[in-house]
């Protein structure tokens, strides 16, 4: 199916809107899967808040041009399928990750975070990274720890001597 000029500048408009504001980028080729295939990895892609896009290889390079994800370029070959985690930086990489283990179609051929080509083995690492609930969830519980700690060390003298007192009655009473 060919695209005019205007759809053409549309998507890359579209893509480079999405690539600007994505903290990473996965591209992965997509040779021998079937639409059932695509489409379910979309719908995955969708609940995990990640943009996904089929993408002509020429077009996705005009897209990413003067992004942080620039450095992706050249490994832009093949038929592609671009993911973008727009607000969680691991959310892409667990897609394509959970997706690859039952479906070995899908290659990734690139992986970008923060303006630097990783390795495609740093995916693994990638998908790894926490959610922001959980990353804030482990911040509040590192602050709350010395407090809690401290409140147990004030309250220890006093209940070591309600303990004291419990045990000297218990003496007294079995006597």
């Amino acid at each position: 199916m060919t695209m005019r000029l205007e759809e053409k500048q549309a998507l890359v408009a579209e893509v480079a809107e999405v690539a600007a504001k994505a903290h990473s980028a996965i591209a992965a080729e997509y040779r021998g899967m079937t639409v059932e295939q695509l489409t379910k990895l979309r719908v995955m892609a969708r609940k995990q808040g990640v943009f996904m896009k089929v993408v002509k290889n020429t077009l996705a390079r005009r897209a990413v041009a003067g992004t942080s994800f620039e450095c992706m370029k050249d490994a832009l070959k093949g038929p592609l399928i671009l993911a973008f985690s727009k607000e969680d930086p691991g959310a892409a990489a667990r897609v394509m990750k959970d997706f690859t283990k039952d479906n070995e179609q899908l290659v990734v051929t690139a992986v970008a975070f923060g303006g630097k080509l990783l390795p495609k083995s740093d995916m693994e690492r990638l998908a790894k990274l926490p959610t922001r609930e959980q990353a804030l969830a482990t911040l509040m519980a590192v602050m709350k720890a010395p407090i809690t700690k401290f409140v147990r060390t004030l309250n220890e003298p006093h209940a070591k001597l309600v303990r004291t007192v419990a045990a000297v009655r218990d003496q007294k009473q079995a006597a």
